[in-house]
């Protein structure tokens, strides 16, 4: 049975195993230690993983702009799926999120990640076609 507790920058090399193992994830340099505690200082209360067996089997990254919540780097290990891990992670990070008042949530999801792509569908988000996402990266550095 999973314990699922607020994620804390002590949960940062467990995490950081787990994701660099998931097939559809991706890992970059902005998702330093650094980065990860001041993303998790800004948004207290949001981001939670999942413990079985005395490991982290499960983790979900949430934060929000004051307007809109964004889920990060949700994963379950496959060995725990399809026991509503994934499910509990993020009704607690909208929990979180409808707390401070932020209703709607967006979470990106790679075009090749077919199966995270099918698993959001079916738990009833809606693909946005209506919008396309840009991004500015001033350091010259593709992996940040």
């Amino acid at each position: 049975m999973a314990i699922f507790r607020e994620r804390t920058i002590a949960d940062y090399e467990a995490v950081s195993v787990l994701l660099r193992n998931m097939p559809g994830t991706t890992w970059r340099e902005a998702d330093s230690r650094v980065a990860i505690e001041r993303y998790l200082l800004r948004n207290p209360g949001l981001s939670f993983v999942a413990e079985e067996e005395g490991s982290i089997v499960g983790c979900a990254f949430c934060g929000h702009d004051g307007r809109r919540g964004y889920l990060q780097h949700v994963a379950v290990n496959p060995a725990f799926r399809r026991r509503g891990i994934a499910a509990t992670l993020v009704s607690r990070c909208l929990d979180g999120l409808d707390a401070v008042g932020i209703a709607k949530t967006h979470i990106d999801v790679l075009l090749t990640n077919e199966e995270g792509r099918g698993h959001w569908e079916r738990q009833g988000w809606q693909r946005r076609d209506d919008v396309v996402r840009y991004s500015f990266n001033r350091s010259g550095n593709p992996n940040v």
